[in-house]
């Protein structure tokens, strides 16, 4: 089994070709931050002053907002601010257990299964705060992509996906 670190600046370019928002679901909805650098405002526009600066991409978000071509949005700590929907993607990515990650404190980890019960056997132990693409979730386990590693995380331990949601 191998312990898995999210490298941001590795990571990062794949995240950058991923397509444009679709527009057709309502708000709230989930997306990911397609750039490695998005400023967060705190109204909806460039006239707002920047309130928070993230700095990686893949984040997942929640829009719960829309004002012409700016979206407010929420990340796994609660902070909110607005951003151009540009800088939005509707590749879905999740943070596994983001509730975990303390400050100077060893990091949780997570087993990445091979099937999605418990006691499956773990191909890889993935580290709370790192980044997952989604590729789909039955309601109570999700099948995801972490790097290299493929497997299954209980759908309770990310934020990212709602309670009981189905991604086909």
């Amino acid at each position: 089994m191998r312990h898995v670190r999210l490298a941001l600046a590795a990571l990062a370019g794949a995240f950058a070709a991923a397509p444009a928002l679709a527009e057709t679901a309502p708000a709230p909805r989930f997306a990911s931050l397609k750039a490695s650098e998005v400023n967060l405002r705190k109204g909806p526009g460039t006239d707002y002053p920047i309130a928070w600066v993230f700095q990686r991409a893949g984040l997942p978000v929640k829009i719960t907002r829309e004002f012409e071509a700016w979206r407010e949005i929420v990340d796994a700590e609660g902070t909110t601010g607005w951003v151009i929907r540009t800088l939005l993607s509707s590749r879905r990515t999740a943070q596994v257990l983001p509730w975990e990650v303390k400050p100077n404190e060893p990091r949780r980890q997570e087993p990445l299964t091979e099937r999605p019960r418990e006691g499956s056997r773990a191909v890889a132990l993935v580290e709370a705060g790192v980044i997952a693409d989604l590729h789909e979730c039955d309601g109570a386990w999700c099948r995801v992509a972490v790097g290299e590693f493929r497997g299954y995380i209980a759908q309770q331990k990310l934020w990212g996906v709602e309670k009981g949601e189905v991604i086909e």
